[in-house]
């Protein structure tokens, strides 16, 4: 386990509607970021997984790779017409999809950062979030794959010039996903043809010559599917989606939870307990539970272990996103988009909740690579106005704030969670950081002052707005403080009094 002192710093990406700027990550000095690369113009941006490289789109021709450990460009690729771009997990490659020209045009192109030559070349013709990038990579770059008609076909990452060196048959797949750490299956979704019902396969890449499913779920009313791998590619979560829902109880169709091992020892639902649709559904970094959103609003969480046994129920509320923290033991639980914005902070280990807080309008949220902070974003164009960067400690308490009149993109550099030491350890530096920042400069007041004057500031005496009463009353009120307090008078007297005083008043003015 690294230690603190050589942990890496923590940097963050921030994009506008014309350029980008990295700042350095928090605990701020003076509470303010200090910029390491000012101003780049820009239209895009994206780090690779491991925070090696920076892929910055200057424009529809032109894309630059810079190495983030110097910040400075390595190498720049003239690309016409390039609608899409991606790097390779570990930055040794750029993936680019160019419009088509022509009928058959190989207009993906796959490049070597470090040459910049042009190791593959492929056709596709079109681009969706669902198809890109093209060429799918395990975390360690030692498997790679492509989805074509009817099949699924493996490179040799070490030489592309080989072409495919694999193909898996797999009849009428419209998807597949390929585990991430280590690359060692993949899965395949086949939708409902003819009656035959809809499937997930799993497959073992070493044998993908044989053809032949390590595990397999099938099932009808299913429109999309996701597929999410856990790390350690043991276990698959799909999140099965109908464009229908036959019980006409949501508009948006239905949906439903599977759970697959590439042992085989389970092939079926995950046991939930409320109707109705899956929020979320994420994994958890050591890839031994995860987590689940689920139900008609207030929507209710669960955490299973791999076995699909629950563990911990974290109650029911206007939730629809989980962000687990890369270091353990901490998990957020959110309701963004067309929720309101709260949020919870668990420590799933100790099984207690930490703090709850708002966090309204965001569009992004994660979890920093040390596991300490927590970033959420309000971003354009999906909002165009109150645009601006929350970070919150571990627990929901409020770091830093900082509004945009347009903020297009904020991310943590990724960094391996390894590289930071025991989150334990973590947070009692970071504590120990806030103590000596609210430490008082000089001698100051006696500590019996100190103490009043901190609980006036943090529990302010505030007055309760009084009720409101009509000017008439408000004149009564005042000529009944005026008689003795002895007499007792009804209170067609006091309205006799007001009236006669009106009265008076006219007759001066006139």
């Amino acid at each position: 386990m690294a230690s603190n002192n050589h942990s890496p710093p923590l940097e963050i990406l921030v994009r506008g509607p014309e350029d980008f700027s990295l700042w350095t990550g928090p605990p701020f000095a003076n509470g303010q970021p200090s910029i390491k690369l000012e101003k780049v113009k820009c239209i895009n941006a994206k780090f690779s997984d491991d925070g090696s490289k920076l892929m910055v789109t200057k424009s529809n021709s032109l894309i630059s790779v810079y190495d983030c450990r110097i910040a400075e460009e390595i190498r720049a690729f003239e690309v016409p017409n390039v609608v899409a771009a991606a790097l390779s997990p570990n930055g040794t490659y750029l993936q680019t999809f160019q419009k088509p020209s022509a009928p058959q045009e190989k207009n993906v192109t796959l490049w070597s950062i470090e040459t910049g030559a042009a190791v593959h070349q492929q056709s596709q013709k079109n681009m969706t979030k669902a198809n890109w990038p093209a060429i799918q990579f395990s975390s360690d770059e030692a498997t790679a794959c492509r989805l074509a008609t009817n099949e699924v076909q493996f490179f040799d990452t070490g030489d592309f010039s080989k072409g495919v060196v694999c193909r898996l048959r797999v009849p009428g797949v419209a998807a597949a996903e390929l585990s991430s750490l280590p690359g060692s299956h993949v899965a395949a979704f086949v939708p409902e043809s003819k009656g035959v019902p809809a499937s997930v396969q799993i497959f073992a890449c070493g044998n993908a010559s044989q053809s032949q499913p390590v595990a397999r779920r099938s099932f009808f009313r299913c429109s999309t599917t996701q597929l999410k791998w856990n790390h350690g590619s043991t276990g698959l979560l799909v999140v099965v989606q109908s464009d229908v829902d036959k019980t006409n109880q949501s508009y948006y169709g239905e949906s439903k939870l599977c759970y697959l091992t590439t042992d085989g020892m389970h092939e079926g639902l995950v046991p939930l307990r409320k109707d109705g649709p899956i929020h979320d559904a994420q994994w958890s970094y050591s890839g031994l539970e995860f987590a689940v959103v689920y139900g008609f609003m207030p929507a209710k969480a669960t955490l299973f272990d791999k076995k699909c046994n629950p563990l911990l129920e974290l109650g029911t509320g206007p939730y629809n996103t989980i962000r687990w923290n890369p270091k353990g033991k901490f998990l957020c639980l959110a309701g963004f988009g067309n929720l309101p914005g709260d949020m919870v902070f668990w420590d799933y280990i100790d099984k207690k909740q930490l703090g709850a807080t708002k966090a309204e309008w965001s569009v992004t949220s994660e979890w920093s690579p040390d596991g300490c902070y927590f970033m959420t974003a309000t971003t354009a164009p999906r909002l165009q106005v109150d645009n601006g960067i929350k970070i919150f400690h571990y627990n929901g308490s409020l770091y830093f704030k900082k509004m945009f009149d347009k903020l297009y993109q904020v991310d943590w550099k990724p960094e391996s969670p390894g590289k930071f030491g025991d989150i334990a350890e973590l947070i009692k530096s970071l504590n120990l950081v806030q103590l000596e920042d609210k430490k008082p400069s000089g001698q100051g007041p006696p500590k019996s002052t100190q103490t009043s004057t901190k609980a006036s500031s943090a529990n302010p005496t505030t007055q309760k707005p009084a009720a409101y009463r009509p000017p008439h009353a408000k004149n009564a009120s005042a000529i009944q403080a005026e008689v003795p307090n002895h007499r007792i008078y009804s209170p067609s007297f006091f309205l006799f009094l007001i009236v006669n005083i009106n009265f008076q008043q006219y007759l001066s003015m006139a």
